[in-house]
């Protein structure tokens, strides 16, 4: 028994050892086949804390599948179609929409006639001379010694005198009447008697003929070639269109278009000069003329300005004619008083005397400027330089011309007694219209012609070097295909002005010229774009394409890095 007992506890563990070994087992392994030779667990005592039941070194983690390559050629293909509407459709819609419509304008041309490249501002003048007592080759030599004369005189630039034998020889037969107003002057020479020492000369007042009365001893022969009389008709021609050439100077030194002998020339202006052209009225094919009676009481209450106007003025509004066209009319204002009370106003008052909310006047109808002449019922004078000097009436520049005619004794004004006021104006409307002063009325028109035509190119000019000058400044403007029309309009009325500079007809290619460039330039619809810059564009599309811009770049830039990716493992 005793043997027995001993073997038992040599050959294995006790009952508690046993259950204490299975129980340390169970917990350290999944299951109880134990192969041989595997150390037992550590029996735990009862108190001591359980063991970590994790493994001690941790497992790594599985990457996930791999993508199938349908899927990434679909999200490939998902991401490509939004580029592919943005960039196709998206982009050509917003840009037709947004894109500012800029016509072509010919800047190289606009910039030519600005700068006075494309125009010689030189106005050619025929002077016929006509001369009863000379034969026809003295009369040929005495123009071919008077020309070289004139083609050495440096102080018209801008003048071209032309002279030809005139074909009549009276006094009647004037261009005019031949219907020839492509000359404007004409020479008429006679010999004189034996008494005459010197030759004299005087402009006609009805026509524009020169005479020229010279003595026998100037009568041209072949041996003198006609030195002396040429060079009295060369003095006579300088004097004639002296005015006209300052005129023609002080507009061309004005402007671009000027060259050196028109710029040295400048200085010889006067101050006279330069204020009765600034006076003037700008230049319109139409002008409306409005007569006022203003008085301070109910008396007079009519007046016959119609008949005093067709007596007195309408000659000179028919002579005016192929220059201006002019619409009339009356009115009658009562109660009004002027602004100076004085009997005799001084020129410091007399910006005061009219009033414009005492005074209404008719405005501009149809669009043409107003010219107001007005008659104020009254014992007023105009003080002059001395106490004693008096005048009735002053013109106010760019405005009209103002009368003050002593009250009658009846209620009615009659013509006869508007004669000297319609006389007044008819004066002061030539000097607002910029008509020159020497000469008769014809040639003074003849004068207002080409000066007009030569002022209407280089405003006509002027306005396209700046409407040019505008449209490189400022890129983002918008430029519609009417400026392009009325700028091409312009330039083609410019060469035919220019081509025929100086006669009626490019006076009217000339006003065409500048009413077509100044409607380009002023165009509103080009005016509006100066106030909508670049700046603005970007505030207001900025906060529309963030957005949706920035979900767009940051695909496809993982799409890119993905696709670098793979390219990578596939290496």
């Amino acid at each position: 028994m005793s043997s027995s007992t001993t073997r038992n506890r040599k050959d294995g563990p006790s009952t508690s050892e046993a259950d204490a070994t299975t129980s340390s087992a169970s917990l350290g392994r999944p299951n109880d086949n134990n192969v041989a030779g595997t150390v037992p667990a550590t029996v735990t005592e009862p108190n001591a804390p359980s063991p970590d039941p994790t493994p001690a070194k941790s497992s790594k983690i599985k990457p996930p599948p791999p993508e199938q390559q349908s899927h990434v050629l679909r999200r490939s293909l998902i991401i490509a179609s939004f580029w592919l509407v943005v960039l196709c459709l998206g982009v050509p819609i917003w840009w037709r929409t947004t894109t500012i419509y800029r016509a072509n304008l010919p800047l190289d041309q606009m910039t030519s006639w600005a700068d006075g490249k494309s125009c010689n501002p030189v106005l050619p003048i025929r002077v016929a001379i006509a001369s009863p007592d000379l034969t026809e080759q003295e009369v040929q030599d005495l123009i071919s010694t008077t020309q070289s004369n004139l083609d050495g005189i440096p102080d018209l630039p801008s003048l071209q005198l032309r002279l030809e034998a005139a074909a009549q020889t009276s006094l009647e037969d004037t261009p005019e009447s031949h219907g020839d107003n492509s000359i404007p002057l004409v020479l008429r020479l006679t010999q004189g008697d034996g008494t005459m020492s010197e030759p004299m000369s005087s402009l006609h007042t009805l026509f524009p003929i020169l005479e020229i009365t010279y003595p026998p001893s100037l009568k041209p022969t072949p041996e003198t070639k006609s030195s002396g009389l040429a060079t009295y008709i060369t003095a006579q021609l300088r004097n004639t269109f002296a005015e006209e050439q300052a005129i023609l100077s002080y507009l061309l030194g004005s402007s671009a278009i000027s060259s050196d002998r028109q710029q040295s020339s400048q200085h010889t202006i006067d101050e006279s000069l330069s204020k009765r052209i600034t006076r003037s009225m700008k230049y319109s094919g139409t002008y409306h003329l409005t007569f006022s009676l203003f008085t301070s009481g109910s008396s007079p209450s009519s007046w016959d300005i119609d008949s005093a106007i067709n007596e007195y003025m309408q000659p000179v509004l028919d002579m005016l004619r192929p220059i201006h066209n002019f619409t009339i009319d009356t009115q009658v204002q009562l109660y009004a008083i002027p602004g100076v009370q004085s009997q005799v106003l001084t020129k410091e008052e007399l910006s005061s005397f009219i009033n414009a909310a005492e005074w209404p006047l008719s405005p501009s109808i149809g669009g043409a400027p107003t010219i107001n002449f007005v008659i104020y019922m009254g014992n007023q004078t105009i003080g002059l330089n001395t106490a004693e000097e008096t005048s009735q009436s002053w013109l106010v520049p760019q405005w009209g011309s103002v009368y003050l005619l002593s009250p009658p004794a009846a209620a009615h004004v009659p013509s006869e007694l508007l004669k000297q006021p319609v006389l007044t104006f008819a004066s002061h409307l030539l000097s607002l219209l910029g008509t020159p002063q020497s000469g008769s009325l014809p040639m003074r028109l003849s004068t207002l012609t080409r000066v007009r035509s030569v002022d209407m190119v280089l405003r006509a000019s002027s306005s396209l070097g700046s409407l040019a000058r505008l449209s490189l400044a400022l890129p983002s403007i918008s430029i519609p295909s009417s400026v392009a029309e009325g700028v091409a309009k312009s330039i083609h009325h410019l060469e035919l002005a220019c081509s025929a500079l100086g006669s009626t007809d490019s006076l009217e290619h000339a006003r065409i010229a500048e009413t077509e460039a100044e409607r380009a330039f002023f165009e509103k619809s080009m005016v509006g774009q100066l106030y909508f810059p670049d700046e603005h564009k970007v505030a207001v599309y900025l906060p529309l394409l963030g957005p949706v811009g920035v979900p767009l770049v940051m695909g496809l830039i993982t799409e890119i890095k993905n696709w670098k990716a793979r390219r990578q493992q596939k290496a």
